[in-house]
């Protein structure tokens, strides 16, 4: 099948070039970078490494990111598209096991799950955060997920068709949930293993932000009712 793996960069010049060499080693050639608007050298380090490079002129953030590269996968005839990190939190070799219940039919999507999984160095406070996300996407959503912020998400061409991706920032992870639920989409969460490093946790991972995300998708939710 065709797999398209779809990798949002910002300033991520020190670790991408690794991550795109362990998916191409692994047998995923088609890495679509999207470059949303970085100040260092992600875009270069990502086509010297080889990735098709798209980029954002200015940094819109991670949902706009996903957005253009979702839509250029779907004009080249991707059969499954993979949202994966470019920081190496996420591990090449979960994707086979992400892909395997679309690829037999049985869901249109999958989500990773650390906690089914593994996460490996997270912060205690990050890791109750994320737990107690869980609820607020059932509220808001009525989804029940282990790990409803994880952003390791692998769709076919049908799923990736229907989800419509409107909040540029870190709300879309909200919104693909929501998504999910208004138009049925066949899914399930599947263990994978986060590994958290010096390097992805001073990118401003600590459980603030996952608090800060989880008000912000409230008001979302709120202003659209």
């Amino acid at each position: 099948m065709k797999i398209f793996v779809i990798i949002p960069g910002y300033n991520e010049g020190s670790a991408i070039g690794k991550v795109i060499k362990d998916l191409i080693k692994a047998g995923y050639t088609n890495v679509i970078v999207v470059d949303d608007g970085s100040k260092d050298d992600t875009g270069k380090v990502a086509y010297d490494s080889g990735a098709t490079v798209l980029t954002h002129i200015i940094n819109r953030g991670q949902g706009a990111a996903l957005k253009t590269g979702n839509l250029y996968a779907l004009e080249n005839d991707a059969e499954i598209i993979v949202h994966f990190d470019a920081d190496g939190q996420m591990q090449v070799s979960d994707i086979k096991a992400m892909c395997k219940p679309i690829v037999d039919n049985k869901v249109d999507m999958t989500i990773g799950s650390r906690f089914l999984g593994k996460a490996e160095n997270i912060d205690s406070g990050k890791k109750i955060m994320l737990k107690l996300a869980r609820f607020v996407v059932y509220i808001l959503y009525g989804l029940w997920l282990t790990d409803s912020q994880n952003g390791f998400r692998v769709m076919n061409r049908k799923a990736a068709k229907k989800i419509e991706i409107n909040s540029d920032r870190m709300e879309h992870a909200g919104e693909i949930l929501g998504e999910i639920k208004k138009k049925k989409i066949r899914f399930k969460e599947v263990p994978v293993t986060i590994k958290y490093t010096d390097y992805s946790m001073g990118k401003g991972q600590h459980w603030t932000r996952s608090f800060s995300l989880g008000v912000r998708m409230l008001l979302r939710w709120i202003l659209k009712r």
